[in-house]
């Protein structure tokens, strides 16, 4: 008979429930500029301030902010409105996406490996007394019980051999698994034999041996290559997951999946642009860098095509449907970034091309030595004992841990150094690169507008009183000139949707916006802003995005090693020449949109570094040979990258290929000693001088020596 407190817990399972709540409760918000303590202490506090909000924590290393709620409507809209107004870019995160497909395997193997090292040191234990002279009954008591805690731990803990050789013989193909198995198997079942006939050796010990080592090398292994979900899953959380839908003059927020093509959505101040589509009503400024990569934001009027994942700087504005879902300009970009992913599982690792060679000849030489021994003594037993021993003995213990070991001491130490390696065969594939192609915003530069060319005295104090009373770039950094004066009165201020403010400034008419509102000729090549002042002649304030400090120094090191730097951009080609030309980069493309940048990366051969920030640098990273983003960069794009600047400094790149180079010499060197102790190892087991528990000591001795030779990355520059 079963109790429950709550009568409704009878009814509704008590993880439903908990899931209801959790999903109504809880809001995923990406922050990507978040990057330090002080952050976190200014976000928490502000989000705490809100009405309806419980709690608020953020993961720096997510770069996301975790908010609770009681619930409301309109929370989401407010936490995302007081994050705009704290200074913080925004935007929500699918949280049924993102909860999809947890790994699971990591989990799994060590949780084998537990149990395999318990039960070989127990049987290891147990073994001490037979080697010590137990003879007779109390021999046999001790194989018994060594083999009720053997055989179980094997079934168990050996399945992912035994899953993936099967896997194999079924399509009549061979791996490295296979031999691994019937190593495995051999020992168990000929310890089995021994132990019901009351023979002198069984040998579970050594089987459990085996499946630890090789649990160890498989454990690693999984661990450099799973560290973070595929860049489409990312993508495809950025999608907005609800708008707000304008019908019979009312706006109610609904799901995404609820509109339809034809309705009209709007799109207020801060908030991203949930659908493709066409303005219906009123004009305003759009930041597209996640979409182009442009430094500048875009102005959109009644009639312009606007698309998903742009962020409304301006007024709001109303939009008509053209596309939802995965017709959307950022479902085509996930869908780039999920083609190009397949490319880089095609690239041969060191440790693959060896399993070709080695698991056919491992076979060969156990069944030669079988029928050798079977022919030549008619004795079955010593003749599958001496072929288990071949097996235990070129068992690809240290050939499996000759990538893995070497790739945990290099995650550990660049790791330190401020880079994070998301997929191990990239080191591999680091090593051959002869082109590094930059993406211009975000990765050599800032972000962050700096100005060139400005008036001073009273002209200056009157363009920073107005640009302050702007969220648009461009004002901030004209506001910011004026940093520690006490500034105008402003009055009567008017925003222009795509064009500019204009106010009574000190009771002066004044206004600052685009050239051609002002109504004079731009200056070719900036990015600028022009104020007028009534009665006096306009002045134009110039900008320049602000190059990273690490920059020009990267680039230089990476040509001294004699490879070719490229720079892409979605800025316009004088803005990007002239980048070029400070920092010493010969090939420099501007005007470059998502699609394209992955076609020019391709164009450049095989051998591709990529390294970007943004939304649109992701298809290009994930088709790349190898790619890196900032630690700055969104999610989608870190998580198509194989490398992650935790560390804001580009020189970084340059020591990631230096370490790259001796990981694969040491990687070489694994193989080479695996090799060697098979060269001496094998014939001494061919000639019978091996038992299979002399075998399985000499694997793990060959095991630790390919250990030891991956500790060597830990020193030197």
């Amino acid at each position: 008979m079963t109790v429950a407190s709550c009568p409704a817990c009878v009814a509704v399972p008590h993880e439903k429930m908990e899931q209801t709540v959790a999903a109504a409760l809880t809001l995923e918000i990406s922050v990507p500029t978040v990057h330090c303590a002080g952050c976190i202490g200014k976000i928490e506090k502000g989000l705490m301030q809100l009405d309806g909000v419980q709690d608020a924590r953020v993961n720096l290393s997510l770069k996301r902010v975790r908010v609770q709620s009681d619930g409301q409507s309109s929370i989401e809209d407010a936490v995302l409105d007081k994050l705009a107004n704290l200074g913080f870019e925004a935007h929500p995160l699918d949280n049924k996406i993102l909860a999809q497909k947890p790994d699971d395997i990591s989990r799994g193997l060590l949780i084998r490996l537990g149990v395999a090292g318990f039960a070989m040191m127990n049987v290891m234990l147990l073994s001490v007394s037979v080697w010590a002279g137990a003879e007779g009954a109390t021999r046999d008591f001790l194989h018994w019980v060594s083999a009720a805690i053997a055989l179980p731990t094997i079934v168990y803990t050996a399945q992912p051999f035994f899953k993936n050789a099967w896997s194999a013989l079924r399509v009549r193909s061979l791996n490295m698994d296979v031999p691994i198995s019937l190593a495995i198997l051999m020992a168990a079942g000929l310890s089995l034999y021994e132990t019901a006939h009351s023979g002198e050796h069984a040998y579970f010990d050594a089987a459990l041996a085996l499946t630890f080592f090789l649990l160890a090398g498989r454990y690693l292994d999984h661990q450099t290559r799973a560290k973070a979900r595929s860049a489409a899953i990312e993508l495809t959380a950025l999608e907005v997951p609800c708008a707000q839908r304008l019908r019979d003059g009312q706006v109610e927020t609904v799901d995404i999946e609820d509109l339809h093509v034809g309705e009209r959505v709007l799109v207020r101040r801060g908030a991203r642009v949930p659908v493709d589509g066409l303005v219906a009503k009123g004009a305003s400024d759009l930041d597209m860098s996640l979409l182009t990569g442009e430094t500048m934001p875009h102005s959109i009027a009644k009639g312009d095509a606007v698309y998903s994942g742009t962020l409304n700087l301006g007024p709001p504005f109303e939009v008509d449907i053209t596309h939802i879902g995965k017709g959307t300009k950022l479902a085509e970009i996930t869908q780039l970034v999920a083609t190009a992913e397949t490319t880089k599982t095609k690239y041969t690792t060191l440790a693959d091309q060896a399993a070709r060679i080695y698991a056919p000849l491992v076979h060969l030489l156990a069944f030669g030595a079988f029928l050798f021994w079977q022919l030549y003594t008619g004795d079955t037993r010593l003749a599958i004992g001496i072929a288990t021993a071949v097996l235990i003995i070129t068992c690809p213990c240290a050939l499996g841990l000759a990538v893995p070991a070497v790739m945990t001491v290099v995650s550990g130490r660049l790791y330190r150094m401020g880079v994070l390696i998301r997929n191990g065969a990239a080191l591999e594939r680091l090593v051959d690169i002869d082109t590094v192609v930059f993406d211009k915003t975000g990765t050599l530069t800032t972000g962050q507008m700096t100005v060139v060319e400005a008036p001073n005295g009273k002209t200056l104090l009157i363009a920073a009183s107005l640009a302050a009373q702007s969220d648009h770039p461009l004002s901030k950094a004209v506001a910011k000139l004026a940093h520690g004066q006490k500034l105008m009165a402003v009055d009567n201020i008017v925003e222009h949707g795509g064009m500019g403010l204009e106010a009574d400034v000190g009771g002066i008419a004044v206004r600052l916006g685009r050239a051609e509102w002002i109504g004079c000729e731009p200056h070719e090549g900036y990015v600028q802003s022009w104020l007028q002042i009534e009665g006096d002649d306009p002045v134009a304030f110039l900008f320049e995005d602000t190059i990273k400090p690490s920059a020009k120094d990267a680039v230089l090191r990476l040509q001294q090693r004699g490879l070719k730097v490229v720079m892409l951009s979605g800025d316009t080609q004088t803005a990007t020449d002239r980048l070029a030309d400070k920092l010493g980069i010969e090939h420099a493309i501007g005007a470059v949109m998502p699609d394209e940048k992955l076609q020019i990366v391709q164009s450049y051969g095989g051998h591709v570094l990529m390294v970007g920030d943004g939304l649109n640098d992701t298809a290009a990273l994930a088709g790349a040979d190898v790619s890196m983003s900032p630690a700055s960069a969104i999610d989608a794009a870190r998580a198509a990258s194989d490398f992650v600047l935790i560390k804001d400094d580009l020189i970084l790149i340059d020591t990631c290929i230096a370490l790259s180079k001796s990981a694969k010499r040491r990687m070489l060197e694994n193989f080479g000693i695996a090799a060697g102790y098979n060269a001496i190892a094998i014939p001494v087991a061919l000639i019978g001088l091996a038992t299979p528990l002399l075998a399985a000591l000499a694997m793990s001795a060959s095991s630790i020596c390919v250990s030891l030779n991956a500790l060597r990355l830990t020193r030197g520059k």
